[in-house]
C-alpha cells in the first residue's frame, strides 16, 4: 500500500487527515518532535525514513498576529519548509499536497480572486505562506497547493469554539463586520484532500495551485451570528447566548493588518478534479450538530 506521511499530526487538519487518508493507504502521522519544521536536517531525516509515496503538509506557522514579531520563525516554517519538503519529495517521486491561504492576497478587489490573480500579502503570515508556495513551485515535481480559508474544528483554538465559549460568558459580543472569508471546516477539507488524492494522476498531470475551501462566503460578524444561531437551534438552548454586535476592523486592532476581502474563486479544482465543498453555512450546521450530541 501506499506510503501517506501526514506533517503536522496534532492540528486541526492534520487530526482529521489520518482518519480521511486511512483508506487510501498506510498513514505515518508526525508531530513537531518527529519532524521539525524549523530544522531542515529534521525534515529530510524524516522523510527518507519513512520514504512515502505522498506527503500532505498540515503543520504550519499559524499565528497570525504572533508572527508580526516572529518573522524569522514563521519564515522558516511556511517559508522555506515548503520547499524542503517539495525536494525531497521529488526525489522520491511522491506527491506532495502543501495547505496555503487566501491571505496571500491584499482583499481589496471586489469580485473573487482566481489562481491567476497576482498575490499581494499585507501581513508577515501571509507573506512567509506566499514564500513557502513559490518554493514549492520552484522545485517543481508532482504537488498541489491548496489555499484555502477561516479553518475550524473541535480541537485547538479557533474562531467558532471562542465564539461558543465568550457566548456563554458574556452577554454582547463585539465582532468586524468588514472582514470576509469562507470558513471551512477541517474535516471537510480532510475529505476533500482524500478525494484529491485518489486522482493520483490528475493531480500529477495538472500540478499546481488551487482554491480549496468551502462555498459561499460570509463576514466574520455574520459567521458569528450564524455560530450562535445554529446551535441554539442543534443544542435546544435557545437562552442564555450573547448578542453580537458589528464593528469595524478599525474599532478592534490587531498587531498583523487582516485583508479585507480575500474571497477565493473555487471553479479550477472543480473544473480539473470534481470536488466541490458544502456551503459554509451547511459545514457550520453538521460541525455544530456532533459538537452537540457530543
Amino acid at each position: 500500500m501506499t506510503k501517506i506521511l501526514v506533517v503536522g499530526k496534532t492540528g486541526q487538519v492534520g487530526w482529521e487527515l489520518q482518519s480521511a487518508l486511512a483508506p487510501l493507504g498506510t498513514v505515518i502521522a508526525l508531530d513537531r518532535s518527529q519532524m521539525d519544521l524549523s530544522s531542515a536536517d529534521s525534515i529530510r531525516k524524516a522523510i527518507r525514513e519513512a520514504q512515502p509515496g505522498i506527503i500532505v503538509n498540515a503543520a504550519g506557522y499559524t499565528t497570525v498576529d504572533k508572527a508580526e514579531s516572529e518573522p524569522g520563525l514563521a519564515m522558516q516554517v511556511n517559508g522555506v519548509a515548503p520547499g524542503i519538503l517539495a525536494e525531497e519529495a521529488k526525489r522520491l517521486g511522491a506527491i506532495l499536497v502543501h495547505y496555503s491561504t487566501d491571505y496571500v492576497f491584499d482583499g481589496e478587489r471586489d469580485r473573487p480572486y482566481t489562481e491567476n490573480d497576482a498575490p499581494n500579502p499585507v501581513n508577515v503570515y501571509g507573506r512567509t505562506k506566499l514564500a513557502g508556495e513559490r518554493a514549492i513551485e520552484a522545485v517543481g515535481g508532482a504537488y498541489l497547493i491548496l489555499r484555502t480559508s477561516w479553518i475550524y474544528s473541535a480541537r485547538g483554538t479557533n474562531f467558532v469554539l471562542t465564539i461558543l465559549r465568550l457566548a456563554r460568558e458574556k452577554k454582547e459580543l463585539s465582532v468586524v463586520n468588514d472582514q470576509t472569508g469562507s470558513p471551512t471546516w477541517a474535516r471537510m477539507l480532510a475529505q476533500a484532500t482524500a478525494d484529491l488524492l485518489r486522482q493520483a494522476d490528475s493531480i500529477r498531470s495538472h500540478s499546481g495551485t488551487c482554491h480549496l475551501s468551502a462555498a459561499g462566503h460570509t463576514s466574520r460578524c455574520e459567521f458569528a451570528q450564524a455560530i450562535i444561531r445554529l446551535m441554539q437551534e442543534v443544542s435546544a438552548t435557545p437562552d442564555g447566548w450573547a448578542k453580537v454586535k458589528p464593528i469595524t476592523t478599525e474599532q478592534y486592532p490587531l498587531p498583523a493588518r487582516r485583508p479585507l476581502h480575500p474571497v477565493t474563486n473555487k471553479d479550477r479544482i472543480k473544473r480539473l478534479f470534481g470536488v466541490e465543498m458544502p456551503h459554509w453555512e451547511d459545514q457550520l450546521r453538521a460541525f455544530l450538530t456532533g459538537l452537540a450530541d457530543g
